[in-house]
């Protein structure tokens, strides 16, 4: 719709103060920026009076004073008269377009100095030409002024400052004359006169504002009209409706019969709701909305914009009608008369936007902003009656690698069915919704026995864990859990769904498929993971990083043939931390990617001190892996530290494969084409298809540790496991590296099962470069 203008609300003249009259302050219920825009754009239509009036009288005077006073004295006065009012016409011709606009204080002072100026060279006038002159010719000076005072208090009162001012100063100037030669009854008529024009000033000023203040609004609400005229007139949904006392239609538009889907003839005359009840006027079993219209009407009620439901030849419609009650001369109800639309598609779109708002499209269930109505819901609820609520946060376990392998289209369907299984598990007063990707929400508005939510969640957890058939494919998958109970975990909507989220981090961190219930503790470990993330953030830039490396020998002769690089952090804050908990909180913030970055490059470098058969096994995260240019960052490690590719080799594990399987791969070939070698860790452990084995050209498997403890245990199993490594890695012409061995009879075992390195304790823990340079010369010194 067209912006309307800004209305301006009329006063009457003894409601505006005289401050306002004249300009020196404004009230703030009005616009009166805007009003002095009106008030002053009239000066441009009697500019050139005013500058006519004062040089007709500029020229009257100097032809008193011509021969007693000079020609360059009169000169020179007229000359600065006529460039004083010359800029004031220039102005007062700028101020033309303020009726439409604000007029700014700027231009408002400039105005007024025009006035003084006026008023300053009039008034020198005043005080110097009487003294060459007589006292016939000083009357008639004064009869001048007196003229030009009392003609701008009368025509000229859009501007009432610059009157006062100007008054002011030629009144002062005549009285300081007069009362020089004495004439005080004079300089009191005088005095008189100007508070005479100081009131004249105000009140003609008064009635001229107030003029101005409703000639304003009376324009704009025409202006108004005739915009909601024009608009009606192009709305071409609209149309006009009229009964009499009875109800029954008169004077029936074309276009209202159209939207009755009649003509106009046949509508004449009929009873109005009889005509939009359709077939339900017979039963009598009419919607609430037109029961509420019936009795507007019976009442003789105005109503505006009222929504009624009605049923034209046998399709449903929604209205809008607005209505009012007429009344002839002598007060009498005559009917009513109002306008109308059709709104159907409008509130069909209004429910659609609406349910788009608080449902999700795929599932179906509530989305995030109605999760969190219900939860506020109940969490007054249970304030209200001393009861308990609770939230339970349901993350989905192994869901990624679903959709990675098998695309997001699987994965949609698969969500599909989660939704509804955590359906059916609803009860009374519980509502379950989709936060978003693989995390639910279940709200429970009361909880009436300690163990609802720990028997609800271990419902939710069995149920999800079974078998889904999604196109042929049969999934398996699993759910975590976490609680938060309300008011005990939290008396807000925001603590409970951050404590319910920790709880459920918790769930996770225990490997899946369990359920957690907010404990403080774990708020005191999310709180120092995030200070402990934060110090990490540093940790590369305040030089806290630094490499250790642990041997890799050989079988057989147990010389050194490689040491795997391993980053640890000593923090200014926390001292040594763990590999164990800082690498998690890496890959999490995708921190690795740096540190990861720095580490292949320090390694480069501390390797090229080593014997040039040495080896240095670097290890890179699934995150690590998948960045776009990650051959780009070996390729610099190597070119910085000088090293040569076939000494440098890239340990990856399984993961990588759940990830993006053909970006690992494809990093991974680009590395190898580089020279160098490419490990597989933990071998056994996770993913443990052979199927990459036979696209990658792997140089090292490495037999995880818990296999190599549980053949030194006798393990049937282990043993099996490792025979099966050794002998698969020999055909495919790879080697094989045993990790974990801590004890000589495990290094014994595994020399005898045949695998071709061994890493472990037994043979050196990890160690700072400074000590694995000093193996190898301790190795020459024996040898010397």
């Amino acid at each position: 719709m067209n912006e309307l203008p800004t209305l301006i609300v009329p006063a009457r003249p003894a409601e505006v103060p005289a401050s306002v009259v004249l300009g020196f302050s404004d009230r703030a219920d009005v616009d009166w920026a805007r009003l002095r825009g009106l008030q002053y754009s009239a000066l441009a239509k009697i500019a050139f009076y005013r500058v006519f009036s004062h040089a007709l009288l500029a020229v009257f005077v100097a032809l008193i004073y011509m021969d007693t006073v000079g020609f360059l004295g009169i000169a020179g006065w007229i000359a600065v008269l006529a460039a004083v009012h010359t800029r004031g016409y220039k102005l007062d011709l700028t101020l033309a377009d303020t009726q439409r606009r604000r007029i700014s204080r700027n231009e408002l002072n400039r105005q007024t100095m025009t006035a003084v100026f006026s008023g300053l060279v009039w008034g020198s006038a005043v005080l110097v030409f009487p003294f060459f002159g007589t006292q016939g010719e000083l009357m008639a000076m004064l009869i001048v002024i007196a003229l030009m005072v009392s003609g701008s208090v009368f025509f000229f009162t859009a501007a009432p400052k610059g009157i006062l001012c100007f008054s002011t100063i030629v009144s002062v100037a005549a009285m300081l004359q007069l009362g020089f030669h004495g004439h005080w009854m004079a300089v009191v008529a005088v005095l008189l006169m100007l508070v005479a024009a100081v009131i004249g000033t105000i009140e003609v000023g008064r009635t001229y504002l107030a003029a101005r203040m409703a000639e304003a609004a009376v324009t704009e609400k025409e202006e108004v009209v005739s915009l909601l005229l024009r608009e009606f007139e192009e709305n071409e949904a609209d149309w006009l409706w009229q009964i009499d006392p009875a109800r029954r239609l008169r004077l029936v538009s074309p276009r209202f019969a159209f939207a009755l889907g009649r003509t106009q003839e046949s509508i004449e005359s009929r009873p109005l709701l009889e005509m939009i009840a359709g077939s339900n006027w017979e039963s009598g079993n009419l919607p609430p909305s037109l029961h509420d219209l019936a009795e507007r009407l019976k009442n003789r009620e105005n109503f505006s914009n009222l929504l009624v439901q009605v049923s034209i030849l046998g399709e449903e419609r929604w209205w809008e009608l607005s209505g009012t009650p007429m009344r002839d001369e002598q007060g009498r109800f005559t009917g009513f008369r109002g306008v109308g639309s059709d709104v159907t598609e409008q509130r069909n779109s209004s429910e659609k936007i609406a349910y788009l708002a608080r449902y999700d499209t795929l599932t179906h269930l509530p989305n995030r902003l109605m999760l969190t109505e219900a939860l506020g819901e109940a969490v007054r609820y249970s304030h209200q009656w001393r009861a308990r609520c609770a939230l339970l946060m349901v993350d989905l376990d192994r869901f990624k690698s679903v959709n990675d392998s098998l695309g997001h289209l699987t994965g949609d369907k698969l969500l599909a069915q989660v939704s509804a299984r955590l359906q059916s598990l609803m009860g009374e007063n519980q509502m379950v919704g989709r936060l978003g990707g693989d995390e639910f929400a279940i709200v429970l508005r009361e909880v009436h026995s300690a163990s609802a939510v720990r028997d609800l969640a271990h419902r939710v957890i069995e149920r999800l864990t079974e078998p889904y058939q999604v196109d042929h494919h049969t999934l398996y998958i699993g759910a975590s859990v976490g609680s938060a109970e309300g008011p005990r975990d939290g008396h807000s909507v925001e603590e409970l769904m951050r404590n319910a989220d920790l709880a459920l981090y918790q769930a996770k961190d225990l490997g899946g498929g369990a359920h957690c219930r907010f404990e403080p503790a774990l708020h005191a470990s999310a709180e120092e993971r995030r200070k402990l993330e934060m110090a990490l953030r540093k940790a590369l830039g305040r030089d806290e990083l630094l490499l250790h490396y642990q041997p890799v020998v050989d079988a057989r002769s147990e010389s050194v043939v490689s040491f795997e690089a391993l980053v640890r952090w000593n923090s200014a804050e926390h001292g040594f931390v763990s590999p164990g908990k800082f690498i998690p909180l890496a890959e999490d913030t995708r921190l690795i990617v740096p540190i990861g970055k720095w580490v292949m490059r320090k390694a480069c470098e501390e390797a090229r001190n080593w014997p040039d058969h040495v080896k240095v096994n670097v290890n890179v995260s699934p995150e690590q892996l998948l960045e776009p240019d990650f051959h780009n960052d070996v390729i610099e490690a190597l070119a910085a530290s000088g090293l040569r590719p076939e000494r440098l080799e890239v340990e990856v594990t399984e993961s990588i494969f759940l990830r993006d399987a053909t970006v690992a791969r494809t990093a991974l070939e680009r590395v190898m084409a580089l020279g160098c070698s490419v490990a597989l860790d933990d071998f056994g452990t996770g993913y443990s298809s052979l199927g990459y084995l036979r696209k990658l050209r792997f140089s090292t498997i490495k037999v995880d540790r818990t296999f190599v403890q549980g053949a030194a245990q006798g393990s049937v199993e282990s043993l099996a496991i490792i025979n099966a490594v050794v002998a698969m890695c020999k055909s495919l012409d790879m080697s094989t590296t045993a990790e974990g061995v801590e004890t000589s009879e495990e290094a014994e075992l595994i020399r005898n099962l045949g695998c071709d390195k061994i890493q472990g304790f037994y043979f050196g823990r990890p160690m700072p470069a400074e000590d694995a340079l000093k193996l190898f010369q301790i190795v020459r010194e024996m040898r010397a």
